[in-house]
């Protein structure tokens, strides 16, 4: 009938459009859906919404978002568990029992003492491994934690660089090891403490440094990059132990 032959019709459309157009179309959907990305409430290891709710908020088709999705799956920024749904950045590994522990019983000292090990190779290692893709993004995220208005903003945004500079290190190991002591940070008293430490004049000084350190990345000068980035942590100590001092 007709209408059989209009159905078959669109089928064969849609199956045989045009390869410029299915990539705008695709383009389209990577563009919107890296500017949800950017907004803090999906921060790493939150969950994005269903796909038909996505899909009106982004007034998407539901074909042009999975292809989107796809992309970013297999760039490794968000992940899918089945029967739970879609989440922000890259599949969690499961944490050793042991980490589990230690996690929980150490304090606040001893992980900064980790990251002044750490994460100032991290920033040696980034300036001379980061991808142009990588460089770009630590300098979003840079601009977004200097835009932050309030500590809470600024805690999703400064976590998201750290952990980008340590993703550009390249180093597996590495990067557990981070993940690790990072890991801190999802606890309730570390929060509160780093929130109580954040004075106006510390937050001008930590994006003082955030720019500095992204700057030497981008600059392929791991010598600064590794420098800045001891003094920055050594800064945040300062600031941190300060405040535990005063509380007790």
């Amino acid at each position: 009938s007709w209408q059989i032959r209009c159905r078959r019709s669109a089928r064969h459309f849609e199956a045989n459009m045009p390869m410029v157009s299915r990539m705008r179309r695709r383009d389209r959907a990577l563009s919107s859906l890296a500017t949800l990305l950017e907004q803090p409430e999906y921060a790493a290891g939150n969950q994005l919404p269903p796909e038909r709710e996505l899909a009106t908020k982004l007034k998407l088709s539901r074909s042009a978002l999975r292809e989107g999705l796809e992309v970013l799956e297999a760039e490794g920024r968000i992940w899918r568990h089945v029967g739970q749904g879609t989440f922000v950045g890259n599949r969690p590994t499961p944490q050793p029992a042991a980490l589990s522990m230690i996690t929980a019983r150490t304090s606040p000292t001893e992980v900064l003492e980790a990251r002044l090990l750490v994460e100032p190779l991290l920033a040696r290692m980034a300036a001379l491994r980061a991808t142009d893709a990588e460089i770009e993004q630590m300098q979003r995220l840079l601009e977004k934690s200097e835009a932050a208005h309030d500590a809470k903003t600024w805690e999703l945004w400064d976590g998201r660089l750290h952990r980008a500079v340590a993703e550009a290190a390249h180093n597996g190991l590495l990067l557990s090891i981070f993940d690790g002591f990072n890991a801190m940070r999802r606890q309730a008293k570390w929060s509160a403490l780093r929130q109580a430490a954040l004075t106006p004049a510390r937050h001008a000084a930590y994006c003082a440094h955030h720019r500095a350190y992204v700057g030497a990345i981008a600059g392929r000068d791991p010598v600064r990059a590794e420098d800045v980035m001891r003094r920055h942590i050594e800064a945040v100590r300062e600031g941190l132990l300060g405040v535990a001092v005063a509380a007790e």
